[in-house]
Order: structure tokens, then sequence, then C-alpha cells
């Protein structure tokens, strides 16, 4: 039996109540793994690693001079969430979501939060994110964050919790989708017998959200993707959601403006893109409204955008809700523009900017964890206690210097999830990414993408930093 010996120890497992009682929803799978031998296990978990790497289901690392591209570890024990904790996780979301666009409208426009006091003007101004050429902006149908992967942990007392919000181009869905067709082969009896919500459906609701957008009197609407180039870390997923929905993959180079409209360079000649879904950061993407040293955006897009001749999605300034200082305020906007009480809690955050919170953090270094407002990956961040003394002492200068632009939280318990580890099954901690699509409504896919710290005792599970994935099972009626 492959679950004897197994512990939860004082974690919260997502599998298991204690050693030797498995979750209601999780018992069919655990069943079925125990009547299974080890070599049975492995072999088909790495037939599965296999199955990913002629699929080519890539990521670069840019730091890694050994070569670039590596294929993402995954795990075949997946995480299961039953249905009802997943509805109430999607009305969090939905609602948490609904808020930020509210945001996002408002700061580029009359700035009501601001007037009123209840986020200080000086932050989101301050923010690398903030683009002052949006102000005035009027995306289509007013949606400015049209696809976003929200990242969720759960402590050790089984709450979740959001860890931060990702609206500029979040990645990881195509490992989703990816990692759902290789369980289905490797478990296949399971996925006959278990209630499991499909993710399948997710880009045709992509290709959904983004049609949305185009101007009403356009019969054939006409969707690119825009990638960096192979060069990106992403850049599997760019091809594969571009292949996925039918659309033309492009880089900056492809495009030009002409007549008052984005168009793509073609061998038939000039052709009009009416929606871009966009993976380029926005100071990257018009090196005449931003950046002007950019090589890979478009010459002249932002004033096509600005004149509503194409829509953008996710729309350019969303960045600035990535902040992470702007992410301790959004409690504060659930309750300001929808009048309701956060259905998700944030992390508990300490803000370095404020003089008594950044005492209280240079005082407890060697408990929290402290992270960059505007990094991510797992970049530019200090876990306290798993820091040397020197580390900390490194990174409180860092933080005196710039206190505008870290914050601190607790270190968190996180869930952990049983995990294959060479010939013994161990806990290893992990978070979640539910990837939401906001068209016509709301869609949220069912499950999202569970990151998995593979290093025993780690809590990065970022790709880059050694991390893996695991398929998330909503299970249930």
């Amino acid at each position: 039996m492959q679950f004897s010996e197994y512990d939860p120890e004082d974690f919260f497992d997502e599998l298991f109540t204690r050693k030797g009682e498995p979750r209601a929803e999780a018992l069919p799978l655990v069943e079925r793994i125990d009547a299974l031998t080890l070599p049975e296990v492995q072999r088909r978990h790495k037939a599965a690693q296999i199955a990913l790497f002629k699929l080519g289901v890539t990521f670069n690392v840019y730091s890694d001079n050994q070569g670039t591209e590596r294929i993402l570890p995954f795990d075949i024990i997946p995480r299961i969430i039953a249905a009802a904790e997943w509805e109430e996780l999607e009305k969090g979301l939905k609602q948490r979501i609904h808020a930020l666009n509210l945001f996002l409208s408002d700061i580029y426009s009359e700035q009501k939060i601001l007037n009123d006091g209840v986020i200080p003007t000086e932050i989101v101004f301050s923010a690398s994110g903030y683009l002052k050429p949006c102000m005035g902006l009027k995306p289509p149908k007013g949606i400015w964050c049209h696809i976003t992967g929200t990242d969720l942990v759960r402590d050790r007392d089984g709450r979740w919790y959001v860890l931060e919000d990702n609206l500029r181009c979040p990645s990881g869905v195509s490992y989703v989708l990816e990692n759902r067709r290789i369980m289905k082969s490797t478990f296949p009896l399971v996925f006959n017998n278990m209630k499991i919500r499909p993710v399948e459906e997710y880009s045709s609701y992509l290709l959904e959200t983004l049609l949305n957008l185009a101007p009403e009197n356009i019969l054939n609407p006409t969707v690119a993707v825009l990638t960096p180039g192979i060069f990106n870390s992403a850049y599997f997923e760019h091809s594969y959601l571009a292949q996925q929905m039918g659309v033309e993959l492009v880089e900056g180079r492809d495009l030009t403006v002409a007549d008052g409209f984005l168009q793509m360079r073609t061998t038939k000649g000039l052709q009009r893109i009416d929606v871009l879904y966009r993976r380029i950061d926005d100071i990257f993407i018009d090196p005449l409204a931003f950046r002007p040293d950019s090589l890979l955006g478009i010459p002249g897009l932002m004033e096509v955008y600005q004149a509503g001749r194409v829509a953008i999605a996710n729309a350019l300034g969303t960045g600035v809700a990535d902040d992470k200082v702007i992410y301790s305020y959004v409690p504060e906007m659930i309750r300001y523009y929808l009048n309701e009480d956060p259905i998700l809690n944030n992390v508990p955050t300490f803000l370095c900017w404020e003089p008594a919170q950044l005492q209280h953090v240079l005082t407890n270094l060697d408990k929290l964890v402290v992270k960059s407002a505007d990094e991510s990956g797992g970049y530019g961040m200090l876990v306290g206690p798993k820091a040397t003394q020197a580390e900390r002492e490194a990174f409180a200068e860092k933080i005196k210097a710039n206190p505008r632009n870290y914050i601190a939280q607790p270190t968190l318990s996180l869930s952990r999830v049983p995990t294959l580890i060479e010939d013994q099954i161990e806990g290893r901690h992990v978070d979640l990414r539910p990837y939401i699509l906001y068209g016509k409504e709301i869609f949220i896919n069912p499950g999202g993408l569970t990151r998995v710290a593979l290093r025993k005792g780690s809590l990065v599970v970022n790709s880059s930093q050694g991390g893996g994935s695991k398929d998330t099972w909503v299970v249930g009626t």
C-alpha cells in the first residue's frame, strides 16, 4: 500500500485528514493508487514525464547558464478539491475580480477611491505599474482584466488566503490543460468513476472572451496572440494557446500601424488585427508611449488603442493592481466599490512604507517573508526563517533604502499534497492558481494550476526556483 506510511504530520493535507484517513473526495484515488505496486506507480509517473517532454511542455530560465529550456516537473498525484468548497472559492474570486476591475477603471478616470482617502494617492502613483498615458482610457465593454491568475494558499487551519493577484500576463494555464490530458491516460479508471469537472473548454472560453472585445460591426474579427518571441519563459504557452484557439501568433516585428489601424504583415499584404491578446508587459508594447528602447512592441499602438480601433487583453495599465502594496488594499476596494465584506481574505500583510510597521518588520525578519512590491517568480524576496543572519541583515538594508517597495507577511504553514519522491510518497507544500476570464460574465476554470515545492521543506513553488506542478481535480456534484 503506497499510502500506508504517509503522515500529514501537523500540516493541512489536501488528500488526508490524518494518517491512514483519506478525505471522502480523495478516497477513490487513494484506493486506486494503493492497489498498484510501487514499480507500477513509478512507471506511470515516468510515462507522464516522457509524454510531457514529447509534447514540448517547457519553460525558460533566463539565469540558467546550462541552457534555458526546461521541462516543467510534473507529479502524478493530483490535488483534490470538493465541489462545495470550490463553489465558495468561485464566489470569492468573482467578487475580487469585480472589485479590481472597478478599481482600475476608477484610478484611470475619476479616482474616487483616492479622493476619498481609502488608498493613499502616493501609493498608487508610485507603483511601477501605474501608467499615466492610460488616464482616460476606456477599454471595450469597460473590462480591464480579461485574464487573471490569482494565487491562493491554504494555511495550517485549512483556510484559503489570496497570496497575490496577477493581472498583466498571467502564465501557466497551458500546463493545466496538458496536465489534465496526461492524467486522463495515467488513471483512466479513476476518471471514469469520479465526477471530475473538465478543464478542456478553457481555450474556447478564452477565444469567446477575446471575441467579445471586438466592435460589434465586425462580423469576422481577427484575433492574434502577441509574444515577445521564442526566448520568453512562457513561449510554449503563447504558441499553445494560439494553436488551441486557431488564431495567429505574432511578434512585434510582424505588426505595424497603417491607415490608423493595427495591421499584420502577411504574404498577401497587410491584414487588420481587431483583438490583441498581449503576452508582453505594458511598458514594452509601444516604444513611442513607454520605453523607447523596446524592440518588442509596435510603434504607434497606444494611439490606435486609445482611439478604440483595436482591443487589447489585458488592458494596458492593469499592472498597477499587481503591485504587492496595492494588493494589501483589495479588501478595502471590495468594501468601497461593492459594499460587501471580502469572501476571501488576504494573507496578513505589513507595509514597510508605514514607519511603525517597518520597525516591526525589521525587528522580526527571522519570522517573516519579505517581498518586493513589483517582482514575481520567487525573486526579490526573503524567507526569513530559512535565511542566514547575514542574509537578513543585507535584506534589511534594502528595505530601509526603499521601504515603499516592500511588504512582509507571516510565514504560513502551506498545505501539502502527497508527492512521489523517488521511491516513496512524501508531503510537499503547494499553492493554487485558478484562471479567471472576464467576458460577458466572469468564468473560472474548475481547478487551476497547483504548483508544488519539490524540495523538502521548501515553501517556494515557482518553476524557476525548483518547483513543479500537479493536476487539480474539482470533484463532486
